[in-house]
């Protein structure tokens, strides 16, 4: 494969991107449809996860699609949905040849697209920035494959790794630019998730402000008793913007009818030895739900939890310019690790600053 072909999916890689946290339960594919090195189709997965990237561009080429190359940044699907297979629809255009990132393991496809493109006689090529594409689609394979949305798990701290002072204070820790940031974070997941303690305390809105868009993810809650403030924001709100509840067996009858009738969805899951919500059986109630990322942004007990059970892939950790000192509220609650051997290891992406923050992005280590 050329140069070109590097260059043209990346910009099908890039095309893909404008649908993270509006397709789910669809993957974000980009597609590029090129003839004669000129671009004559480009598509990406729509809303709600239809139309898919390859129809979208075929219906922007037309004729222009016969003898073309499509770049694609997954396998095309090969089985009737609520939507035809995109692999018929690029033999029936009479694409000439497909290159493509990235193999879709879902057990309708996985390698399916891309015999029924070579039984029609189209030159198939795989694997073309797969990293970028692996990275790209990191939450489409963990539900796929591990039946659990990929986690980010988002921390804003000061120097000495503190989220609020003693008193409970923490707006702000981070500048104007940094929570700009945290916006588009939350617009690129499916979900934003806080657990009960930071939802009594900061009654969040967990929504995207500032930005100019009309879409939400959905915001969820982790509290075992539902014991959560009903004159809240996210009560309130509960009817306009999305909001789940994971809650355990023993959440009262009365509570869970009060949220209902706002207009939450309600996610019963088992509890864990602790007597807590069992972390690990939350996410895979989200995943059957259909979410594939997840942005999660407290408090400190809940990201232990999650980092304790192995259930983060990526970190985005922002750190503001002040020192609150040991008294402060930390991060990160308690774990139990006695030895470094045992402490959750993660791989820097990535750092950059951010008018007086910074922000770093790690990646579960290996």
């Amino acid at each position: 494969m050329s140069g070109d072909d590097a260059r043209w999916m990346r910009l099908a890689l890039s095309l893909g991107a404008r649908g993270l946290g509006r397709v789910w339960p669809n993957p974000a594919v980009g597609c590029v449809l090129v003839k004669d090195g000129r671009v004559v189709g480009r598509g990406w997965t729509q809303p709600g996860g239809r139309p898919h990237a390859e129809a979208h561009a075929l219906a922007q080429a037309r004729d222009a699609a016969r003898g073309a190359t499509a770049y694609l940044t997954l396998e095309p699907c090969s089985h009737h949905g609520q939507t035809p297979p995109c692999a018929g629809a690029l033999i029936d255009a009479g694409v000439a040849r497909v290159v493509m990132a990235l193999g879709d393991p879902d057990p309708r496809v996985n390698g399916q697209g891309i015999a029924l493109l070579r039984d029609a006689g189209i030159a198939v090529a795989t694997g073309l920035l797969e990293d970028e594409a692996r990275v790209a689609q990191a939450g489409f394979l963990s539900r796929v494959k591990r039946g659990r949305p990929m986690v980010t798990l988002k921390l804003a701290a000061s120097l000495d790794g503190r989220i609020a002072t003693a008193s409970g204070e923490s707006q702000w820790i981070t500048g104007p630019e940094a929570r700009r940031v945290v916006h588009g974070m939350r617009a690129r997941h499916d979900a934003v998730m806080v657990g009960a303690g930071t939802t009594r305390a900061d009654d969040p809105a967990l929504t995207v402000r500032g930005l100019g868009m009309t879409h939400q993810p959905v915001r969820v809650v982790l509290s075992r008793r539902l014991d959560l403030p009903m004159e809240g924001q996210l009560f309130r709100s509960a009817g306009d913007v999305p909001v789940w509840l994971c809650h355990g067996p023993d959440a009262p009858e009365a509570v869970r009818a009060a949220w209902t009738g706002a207009g939450a969805r309600l996610i019963e899951v088992a509890a864990g030895p602790g007597g807590q919500l069992d972390l690990a059986a939350v996410l895979r109630a989200l995943g059957e739900a259909g979410l594939t990322r997840v942005f999660c942004e407290g408090g400190g007990a809940l990201a232990a939890g999650l980092l304790a059970a192995d259930l983060v892939d990526e970190m985005a950790v922002f750190g503001g310019g002040r020192i609150i000192g040991a008294e402060g509220t930390p991060a990160i609650g308690a774990m139990g690790v006695a030895a470094l051997v045992e402490a959750p290891g993660f791989d820097l992406v990535t750092t950059r600053s951010l008018a007086g923050d910074t922000l770093s992005l790690w990646r579960r280590a290996g």
